[in-house]
């Protein structure tokens, strides 16, 4: 499998550890802290991407019409996604991942304040290694995680695998603005999210390795060639907020 620049960014340089270990120990420090800090850099904006992520499995379970919409949410962290996507799309049951224990408390924790436990079940896990059978999810999300994956094919792969057929992946990611001007205030947003987040988390490796797997990440025309390569068809990029962020979809 091929191994892409972003797949080489870890958020501790000196640290002997794989990346997966190493995103998960940067999470499990930083996850008191990551809503806050993500509602304050994003000025609440990400709430906006998430809710049109999740139009496309809401249009997507509509026109496959299973009796019960299985979806799996990989990388979900806190699970801002799961408990978005139980108030848009009826009766739904969702399966959320994640390799940091910390987010997953914090998850767990919000979702019991909202009596959300018999819908959404989060669980330890890899993305690479995925712990369900194939062809078991009517759709899968990613909101800002494939860039954490250790190996980005492996995981896209593995979601294929446990997709079902005509089922659709859902990936939410920062991209790079095409316009110099635009790209020159998203330099400046990121450095201020560096410093932040040093501040408020007390971790600035955290928030500079977002920073740098971002620059990193083969976004664009090129990720979305990477899910041709593995497998995915009707693959389609929808630009947001000026290309701060996009919306990646593909089927099996």
């Amino acid at each position: 499998m091929a191994k892409y620049s972003h797949d080489r960014v870890v958020p501790f340089r000196d640290s002997g550890l794989s990346k997966k270990q190493q995103v998960a120990e940067m999470f499990d420090k930083i996850a008191f802290r990551y809503d806050f800090i993500n509602r304050f850099l994003s000025v609440g904006v990400d709430l906006r991407w998430r809710r049109k992520a999740i139009r496309e499995v809401v249009a997507s379970v509509k026109a496959r019409k299973p009796e019960t919409p299985l979806v799996l949410d990989v990388a979900t962290g806190t699970a801002d996604m799961a408990i978005m996507m139980t108030r848009r799309i009826p009766g739904v049951q969702i399966k959320g991942i994640d390799i940091s224990a910390g987010m997953l408390e914090i998850g767990r924790q919000k979702i019991g304040r909202q009596h959300l436990g018999e819908r959404i079940e989060l669980l330890q896990g890899d993305s690479e290694a995925i712990p369900f059978p194939d062809d078991h999810f009517d759709a899968i999300t990613v909101a800002f995680g494939v860039r954490n994956f250790e190996n980005l094919e492996k995981g896209l792969l593995e979601m294929r695998r446990v997709l079902k057929p005509g089922g659709k992946l859902v990936i939410l990611e920062f991209s790079q603005p095409r316009t110099s001007g635009i790209r020159r205030i998203y330099d400046i947003f990121f450095r201020l999210g560096v410093r932040v987040g040093r501040v408020v988390s007390g971790s600035g490796e955290a928030y500079q390795y977002l920073n740098d797997s971002v620059k990193a990440f083969p976004e664009g025309e090129h990720f979305l060639h990477i899910l041709n390569n593995t497998g995915y068809t009707g693959v389609r990029q929808q630009r947001l907020s000026l290309g701060v962020c996009s919306i990646y979809t593909g089927e099996k």
